[in-house]
């Protein structure tokens, strides 16, 4: 059975850069990376400008963000067997979550709040580390 890596972003620079460097440990371990995002909410609101009608949906959204930062990591990275995947909830949450479902080995994430008050108050990367069922790596990505 292959591993699997699971990153989380949100959209952000220092995000990307954390899922490029899982992929590169997914590549060299023959690991399926996951790129996972949260949304906060299941929104669903339709909104009419005229002839022209748009469907805004939050999960819908998380789940093309997920995917627009696996197809660039993709092309950043060769070889690099990659899933999206977007879950409802605090963004720590969601990545524990599917942490355990799919049995991952790794969880990977950014720095980003681990300094200053948001390490007192706790991060993303704070919480995956203190709750997650598999090996964390935190990315340096605040260059």
């Amino acid at each position: 059975m292959s591993e699997t890596i699971i990153v989380g972003v949100d959209g952000s620079e220092t995000a990307q850069r954390a899922a490029v460097r899982a992929a590169s440990l997914a590549v060299k371990l023959e690991a399926e990376l996951v790129v996972v995002t949260a949304h906060a909410s299941d929104n669903t609101e339709v909104v009419s400008i005229g002839s022209d009608t748009w469907i805004l949906d939050d999960a819908e959204q998380a789940r093309k963000l997920a995917q627009r930062v696996a197809n660039d990591v993709k092309e950043k990275v060769a070889g690099v067997n990659i899933t999206a995947a977007a879950g409802h909830g605090k963004p720590g949450d969601v990545l524990i979550s599917e942490a355990e479902s799919r049995n991952a080995s790794m969880l990977v994430v950014g720095n980003v709040g681990m300094k200053g008050l948001g390490r007192v108050l706790g991060s993303v990367a704070s919480s995956v580390a203190h709750s997650a069922p598999c090996d964390v790596l935190v990315v340096k990505t605040d260059k």
